[in-house]
């Protein structure tokens, strides 16, 4: 367990897809790329955990320029992530500095049996495939992977050093770039995250004059004055009562997303400070590696020492009196307490996915959206299920979630009426109307959906947008009108609420991935694991490893669902089940330190993490097993 290096190295196959991007207009192939070290990034843009590879492969990108090729394999889930100009504007929004595949019919995805995003895959610059990696979290292992890839290619010749093929795309010019969320502020104007450029925009009540901006519009962590501090792609923003505001000396808090942290402003001046999170992503927290709960938070830790992932949006609850969290990356709802500081988490397991019922016992996947409504319930667009879920506070203390539309990760598509058949694609935003209902910002279908608590029904208000992510109630007029942020056309536009909402019925959809064939009755799952170079698995308190697993339909496995520690387990598929889904979440611990020696006391300890849903097929001719790669060996 000492390399994340596989022991039999196999030829990569082509890369096949559609098109290619940030190429110059080039078409790549492994041969274009030989005397290289090749990263397939097989990733999609709705995926959190694929946008922070993303992120954790910068570093690495950058320090072997000269040597390593990043290749992004796009490998859509949704439907809207197969339209051309979708993904174009996706590695625009995410800065990608690498060549991107677009691969629509998943043909390179099956060629490199990838069955999670994100996968990555790394290729020698002899053309072999040398190891084969799922989830986030593996940048250190890959980085002396690369190292002794560089020194084995060096000493053969066969690596060649200089200018990999990577051409920029022109970037479009303007007041906003890719913004993602709105509030109004007391004087009638708006504050926009305007993510792109890694700032706030201060807009008057005309959504498009600049009245100011908040950070200085480099990417990067700093607090300070107004143009000076810096954030990295902010998302949500939501304004503190009054109340609270004044006992803790600023007005808003923004959800300072791939920064991992809660920022607060002061309107007055655009002084900007940092309120939680330390800046490490929660995934790389090492609570678990110590034997202790990742979801208890010490009351007595600062709020700035805590590890958070991926904030996405944050709104006032008054029945909680805290500020609710949407923490995107770790699939939970946080609470964060300004005049205390005390973060806690409100809801969700950490587990991705669907499931309702008591807070601590519920399921999320990837919530990005969040309104309060009029009886202090909190909605949440919980955006990988394509689904509006409900957070009830009850008078003893209890806090609930319920599913109002959705069903769970692989169902989606564009369709009104009841809730139990109405579908949302990835919706990012949502805000509470008048009378009650809500609306959603359905983001994938580019329209603007109401759900009526009262009735039951979906319907939609208006379509025709260009990415909507976030969607807000401007009460400065007579009628109903919608502040709606259209990401990939810029811009804020108002919609008028129509007296008469429309029924659109475009079908439902689920995820087309190839079905994976298992024998029928008795199926052994195996979870491969390496510990990367310089660090061994962690067993100071028993097993650090860990499998949950679960079935769509439920009835699907009559054993071996449920959480046990061990990468291995005994499953069986029920009779009569002839295709289904299997939820699969593996984890390992592993800390620095020498695979034959031990632990030193203080060494930085990791989780390694990956959610895969394997939709399978039953065949009798298949093989009774399956194995999955966490970090393959071969």
């Amino acid at each position: 367990m000492t390399s994340a290096r596989m022991n039999t190295p196999v030829r990569a196959s082509e890369l096949e897809g559609r098109a290619w991007l940030n190429t110059g207009g080039e078409r790549l192939d492994l041969q274009a790329l030989r005397g290289k070290i090749v990263i397939l990034d097989f990733w999609s843009f709705c995926c959190i955990n694929c946008l922070h590879v993303l992120d954790e492969l910068r570093p690495l990108e950058e320090k072997y320029a000269d040597v390593l090729v990043t290749v992004g394999v796009h490998s859509p889930k949704f439907e809207h992530e197969a339209d051309p100009d979708a993904l174009a504007a996706a590695v625009d929004r995410y800065e990608i500095t690498h060549p991107v595949l677009d691969d629509p019919r998943l043909s390179t995805w099956d060629a490199y049996t990838a069955r999670a995003w994100p996968t990555l895959v790394v290729v020698d610059p002899e053309g072999y495939i040398v190891a084969h990696l799922s989830g986030e979290g593996h940048v250190q292992g890959l980085e002396s992977l690369v190292s002794e890839l560089v020194a084995e290619h060096d000493a053969k010749g066969t690596l060649h050093r200089g200018d990999g093929p990577y051409v920029p795309r022109p970037q479009p010019e303007g007041d906003l770039r890719f913004p993602g969320k709105v509030v109004a502020l007391p004087d009638g104007s708006f504050m926009v995250s305007d993510t792109g450029h890694h700032r706030l925009v201060h807009l008057e009540e005309d959504l498009t004059t600049v009245r100011r901006a908040i950070g200085s519009g480099t990417k990067g962590w700093a607090d300070g004055p107004r143009d000076a501090a810096r954030f990295n792609e902010p998302q949500g923003i939501a304004v503190l009562p009054e109340r609270v505001r004044a006992d803790v000396g600023y007005d808003l808090v923004v959800a300072d997303t791939v920064n991992h942290r809660l920022r607060g402003v002061e309107l007055g001046t655009g002084a900007v400070r940092t309120l939680a999170g330390n800046g490490v992503q929660r995934l790389l927290d090492d609570a678990r590696a110590r034997g202790v709960d990742p979801n208890e938070i010490p009351q007595d830790a600062s709020a700035t020492s805590v590890a958070l992932s991926s904030p996405w949006d944050v709104t006032w609850s008054d029945a909680a009196d805290t500020l609710v969290v949407a923490m995107a990356g770790t699939h939970q709802l946080f609470s964060f307490d300004p005049r205390t500081g005390a973060l806690a988490v409100l809801a969700g397991t950490g587990d991705e996915g669907l499931r309702d019922g008591s807070a601590p016992e519920s399921w999320f996947a990837q919530p990005s959206g969040l309104a309060q409504d009029a009886h202090g319930a909190v909605w949440v667009a919980d955006s990988e299920s394509s689904a509006l879920r409900r957070v009830r506070f009850g008078e003893d203390g209890s806090t609930s979630v319920e599913s109002a539309v959705g069903l769970g990760l692989f169902d989606f598509g564009f369709r009104d009426g009841p809730a139990d058949q109405a579908r949302f694609q990835h919706c990012l935003g949502v805000c509470v109307l008048p009378d009650g209902s809500v609306a959603v910002a359905d983001t994938y279908n580019g329209a603007v959906r109401r759900f009526d608590p009262a009735t039951g029904e979906v319907s939609t208000l208006t379509r025709g947008l260009a990415e909507p992510s976030d969607v807000l109630l401007d009460t400065s007029h007579d009628e109903p009108v919608l502040v709606v942020v259209e990401t990939n056309a810029h811009r804020l536009v108002r919609v008028a609420v129509p007296k008469q909402a429309q029924t659109v019925d475009e079908g439902a959809a689920s995820m087309q991935r190839k079905r994976t064939p298992v024998a029928p009755g008795e199926l052994e799952l195996t979870v491969r694991f390496s510990a990367p170079t310089g660090q061994k698995l962690d067993t100071r308190w028993g097993d650090p490893t860990q499998l949950k697993v679960s079935s769509s339909p439920e009835d699907a496995l009559v054993q071996g669902d449920g959480t046990a520690q061990g990468l291995t387990r005994s499953l069986r598929i029920a009779d009569g089940v002839t295709e289904g889904v299997l939820h699969i979440t593996a984890r390992a611990a592993a800390c620095d330190g020498s695979p034959d020696g031990e632990i030193p006391e203080h060494a930085a300890c990791h989780l390694y993490q990956q959610d895969w849903g394997i939709p399978f097929t039953v065949d009798p001719q298949a093989p009774a097993g399956l194995a999955l790669d966490l970090r393959g060996t071969d």
